[in-house]
């Protein structure tokens, strides 16, 4: 072994360590580290990009399975890595082809056969939702749902809303209180908050225009949640619950990846149909229904209480609006900016969101999109949307007669970072996902 080699091999051996520790970055410099040193690895390329699927760039880890698999067509794991991330975009039909290849040299392998069992499955229900998709697109859960024949058993011993099932601040309280103590709310409740809510938002534009009322100094902006209740409940203790004096806007990824998601998304809506003029939620690459099957959100939903209440939230994710203005001045929006140099706030507002995202145009960018430090613009890191530079912030903004964007969509250790000459500021508020001490809200 040259020396090249052992020191890519001791490269690979700490990175393998950070992986452990859940150090993902860490794990992926030093992996890259090894790649610098020996390219002709594939094991490298593979682990590297387990690490990119872990902190959702999958287009570089296609990009790693597929450098893997050049390098040695019968490398098994890098097909199951590129798989892995062809799933979490949505391409199940691609995925599918490479699980089952995992599976024909390993049947054994009991991950494998999982996954490919669940995308087929998913490849099997889309292929029906296509074909029905003339007759029932327009329908809704709502449409069968009777709430007033909606029984609350008598042994049921949570918060009860009044029989005209308004969401008060009593209610709201309450409930905050029972999930505290891991207990669900009665199925006609989270039915009744959650078409409520569904309601509020389909009336809303696709960019929501913000003002912060003239009798208070403070407005919140809140970034990706996953399911972290807990957290969001440390949001709430150290910055004040949201009411009209405390303004509060949510910027997408509420649920998924976490074991709270119920909880989370149940609590933001009940404050979105207490306070809609003051608390505000704009959507997230999670809340859709492809991340939704992915990364936990459909299996929770379904386990405590059902799919037709999971396909509600559905319907519900798809209302709500992309991004908002605050005070005509600062664009918040969950990934980024755009591909092209001539978007305006209209073309946002213009927008047909109420549907899933497509795969390219204003509304993926808007979810998908991240900054990078380089100017210009360069391919995802994550395979959908684009990576745009601090020229493309700063013509965006001089554009729109802006100062200032905020965004959240990825993970950072110390809750927020400053990027694009401070113009462009990323927000995260689930210190538990990202194995950190810190949260971050921005006020």
């Amino acid at each position: 072994m040259s020396g090249n080699e052992e020191l890519a091999e001791a490269a690979k051996a700490a990175a393998n360590k950070e992986f452990a520790a859940k150090r993902y970055e860490a794990a992926i410099a030093g992996y890259t580290e090894a790649i610098k040193l020996n390219d002709q690895v594939p094991a490298y390329f593979s682990n590297r990009a387990i690490c990119y699927i872990r902190t959702e760039a999958f287009g570089y880890a296609i990009a790693d399975a597929n450098r893997a698999i050049e390098l040695d067509a019968r490398f098994v794991k890098a097909y199951y890595r590129r798989a892995s991330a062809n799933m979490a975009l949505g391409k199940f039909k691609v995925a599918l082809k490479d699980f089952k290849a995992v599976t024909k040299v390993v049947p054994n392998d009991r991950d494998a056969a999982l996954k490919l069992k669940e995308c087929q499955k998913i490849v099997k229900v889309q292929a029906f939702e296509k074909a029905i998709e003339g007759d029932y697109s327009t329908r809704s859960v709502a449409d069968d749902l009777h709430l007033e024949t909606m029984v609350v058993a008598d042994s049921y011993k949570g918060p009860r809303m009044d029989d005209d099932l308004q969401v008060t601040e009593e209610f709201v309280l309450a409930m905050i209180e029972h999930f505290r103590g891991e207990k669900q709310i009665a199925a006609k409740y989270a039915y009744a908050i959650v078409l409520k809510t569904k309601e509020t938002v389909i009336a809303l534009p696709s960019l929501v225009d913000i003002t912060i009322p003239a009798d208070t100094n403070k407005f919140t902006v809140c970034g990706d949640v996953h399911g972290q209740f807990y957290d969001l409940l440390n949001i709430f203790h150290l910055n004040g619950m949201p009411s009209p004096a405390n303004p509060y806007l949510f910027n997408g990824d509420f649920v998924d990846r976490g074991s709270f998601s119920m909880e989370v998304i149940l609590t933001l809506f009940a404050f979105k149909c207490l306070y809609p003029e003051s608390f505000h939620l704009n959507r997230g690459n999670h809340e859709t229904t492809n991340m939704n099957k992915m990364y936990g959100f459909d299996g929770e939903a379904t386990h405590k209480f059902s799919k037709n209440l999971c396909e509600l939230f559905h319907e519900t994710f798809r209302a709500l609006p992309i991004a908002s203005c605050i005070d005509e001045k600062v664009l918040c929006l969950h990934g980024g900016l755009f591909s092209s140099d001539d978007v305006t706030l209209d073309d946002i507002r213009k927008v047909d969101r109420i549907r899933e995202p497509p795969d390219s145009g204003i509304m993926c960018e808007a979810l998908w999109s991240d900054p990078q430090p380089e100017m210009g613009r360069s391919p995802s890191k994550r395979g959908v949307g684009v990576q745009f530079g601090p020229d493309v912030t700063e013509a965006f903004l001089r554009r729109n007669n802006l100062e200032l964007i905020v965004r959240s969509h990825e993970v950072k250790e110390n809750g927020y970072v400053e990027m694009h000459n401070g113009k462009c500021i990323t927000v995260f508020s689930a210190p538990n996902y990202c194995l950190s001490e810190e949260m971050e809200v921005l006020s």
